[in-house]
């Protein structure tokens, strides 16, 4: 007889939980004594919303270029501690270096620009004054000034940029060349900025950081905004701009393409940049490689800050402040920077070239050649408006060949005009649809072989002036050298006439010539049109931001219009009209 069979003590919900339980303390002691150490993650600097601005785009993304440097998190390693000296000043205190070109004011709390006049240019202020391209304000709101040290680590980065620095001058005023050292250490982090002053608008920067006396990677940035900010049209954060050229290429980003600093994570750096900066229409701040540097050697960062600003309607806003960063592979970062204008001659002669800065947009083929012949002209003619006009007179006189060539055109179709419009006449009850009016087009063009016309040739002459007009005004947009020039009642070529005379002048001109010339268009409407192009031009130049230099070339090639459209009238009498050819009633 069997024994009997004894109550099973656990149940299969138990078993199940028992197993689940020693798995699940296996696993642990596993992973305690026997699995891989997980990677320790570099901690992430927490980004302050004062030094919060932006960086790249998506297009402009650090790990999205494959011809940029590795997008490798860095973080200073610890250091054993090394006998670091202490070194700082008791008060803060300034330092102005002055040539005929620039003063420079530099201060030993954080080692940074706190001003930097370029002596030559005003700005748009009323009254005006000595142009300043730092922005005080926009710095102080986003705790950045020019030359600020950008390091990887937060702390140190506020550390650096706030100190008291012992400078090496006791003077406090010096008048380039000079050179100028100022350092900087709490113990463990040491910094020292050498800067190099001549009589050119190139200022030469060495830049050191060393924690525990192990030199670690630092860049030197332009913060806070720059340029003229006191224009008004367009705003001076339009015309604001970061860039940088890699390859040979230059390219530039607007506040719009720009991101926050936090996007490009501790570390983080674009490499192989021949010069990068930040610029507005007529300004610039370039951070170069050492003369002798192998091409493509910079590293940069670009991002952009916020700052308040009060509206028109005395509103505060938000308004973006682009910065920028220069940086060496390896330290220590040696760098000449370049604050001055964008001019085409200097620019050139820089090494690599800066002219590229020049935006000379689409048109550069035109745009280009007619700057260099006005600065031709101006070498012979102080007054840059008088310069223009000489241009224009140059321009027209190479013109008159295609101007008499386009009234002898005209003058054959006013002739055969009637002719023209009685077969239109014919043609006009059948819609465009209807094969019939082919046959219009057939009979039209027959005139045209027969009389050997060109039915674009009375406007060539027009369509010809259009690019020359777009490209002249963006040389005179965005030239230095029109930028507050005078001309008579003038005060700013590169600006619109704030009087709108030489609009009116001009639209009055411009009816004039179109008087004069041989009327070509029969249809009542388009004769109209042809009137109001006169009065629809000058309307233009008085809404829209348009140079009045440009106003002045066309101002004056009307006058000479008129005068060779009188010399043409008089030696070419118009034909009388020719009677229009009896057609077959369809």
């Amino acid at each position: 007889m069997s024994a009997p069979l004894q109550k099973d003590k656990f149940t299969p919900e138990l078993r199940i939980l028992v197993a689940s339980l020693l798995s699940f303390a296996v696993i642990i002691l596993w992973a305690k004594f026997f699995g891989p150490k997980p990677p320790v993650q570099p901690a992430q600097p927490k980004r302050s919303a004062v030094t919060a601005p932006a960086a790249p785009g998506p297009a402009a993304s650090p790990a999205a270029n494959p011809s940029q440097a590795a997008a490798t998190p860095a973080t200073i390693a610890p250091a054993p501690a090394a006998s670091v000296a202490v070194r700082n000043d008791s008060q803060e205190r300034s330092i102005v270096i002055e040539n005929s070109l620039y003063r420079v004011e530099i201060s030993n709390r954080g080692a940074v620009v706190k001003s930097w006049q370029l002596k030559n240019y005003k700005d748009d202020a009323k009254p005006q004054r000595v142009l300043d391209v730092v922005h005080p304000d926009a710095s102080q709101q986003t705790g950045g000034w020019p030359f600020s040290v950008i390091l990887d680590d937060e702390q140190f980065q506020n550390a650096a940029n706030s100190g008291l620095y012992r400078v090496s001058s006791p003077a406090t005023a010096l008048q380039a060349p000079a050179d100028l050292e100022l350092t900087w250490s709490d113990g463990h982090l040491e910094v020292t900025k050498h800067f190099r002053f001549d009589h050119t608008y190139v200022v030469r920067v060495e830049t050191s950081v060393k924690f525990n006396g192990r030199p670690i990677k630092a860049g030197l940035g332009w913060l806070g905004g720059f340029g003229d900010l006191t224009v008004t049209n367009p705003a001076p954060v339009e015309t604001v701009q970061t860039y940088y050229s890699e390859g040979g290429k230059i390219s530039t980003f607007l506040h719009k393409k720009l991101d926050g600093l936090d996007k490009w994570g501790a570390g983080l750096w674009q490499g192989g940049k021949d010069f990068v900066g930040i610029e507005d229409r007529y300004f610039t701040a370039a951070f170069l490689p050492p003369n002798g540097a192998v091409p493509g050697t910079l590293e940069t960062r670009y991002w952009k800050a916020s700052r308040t600003v009060k509206g028109a309607d005395g509103q505060e806003a938000l308004e973006p402040v682009p910065q920028v960063a220069a940086a060496a592979a390896t330290p220590p970062l040696a760098l000449r920077v370049f604050v001055g204008p964008k001019d085409y001659d200097d620019l050139k002669k820089m090494n690599p070239p800066l002219h590229g800065l020049i935006n000379f947009g689409w048109l550069e083929f035109i745009a280009e050649p007619l700057f260099h012949g006005l600065k031709w002209l101006h070498t012979y003619i102080p007054s840059w408006g008088w310069a223009i006009v000489v241009l224009t007179l140059v321009i027209n006189m190479l013109l008159f060949p295609l101007r008499i060539s386009s009234y002898k055109t005209t003058l054959k179709m006013q002739r055969v005009g009637p002719e023209i419009k009685a077969i239109q006449e014919k043609y006009k009850k059948y819609s465009m649809r209807d094969p019939r009016k082919a046959e219009m087009n057939k009979e039209v063009m027959a005139i045209y072989s027969r009389e050997g016309i060109n039915p674009v040739g009375g406007c060539f002459q027009m369509f010809l002036q259009m690019p020359v007009w777009f490209g002249l005004n963006t040389a005179l947009r965005y030239a230095i050298e029109m930028r507050h020039a005078t001309w008579l009642w003038i005060t700013d070529l590169s600006s619109k006439d704030p009087y709108y005379i030489l609009p009116v002048l001009m639209g009055l001109s411009m009816y004039l010539v179109s008087k004069m010339t041989p009327m070509t268009a029969t249809d009542p409407q388009q004769q109209a049109m042809m009137k109001i192009m006169p009065i629809t031009m000058a309307g233009i130049f008085m809404i829209s931001p348009i140079s009045s230099g440009l106003a002045v070339y066309i101002l004056t090639s009307s006058v000479v219009g008129i005068a060779q459209q009188w010399y043409l009238n008089r030696k070419h009498a118009a034909p009388a009209p020719a009677k229009p050819a009896r057609g077959k009633k369809s």
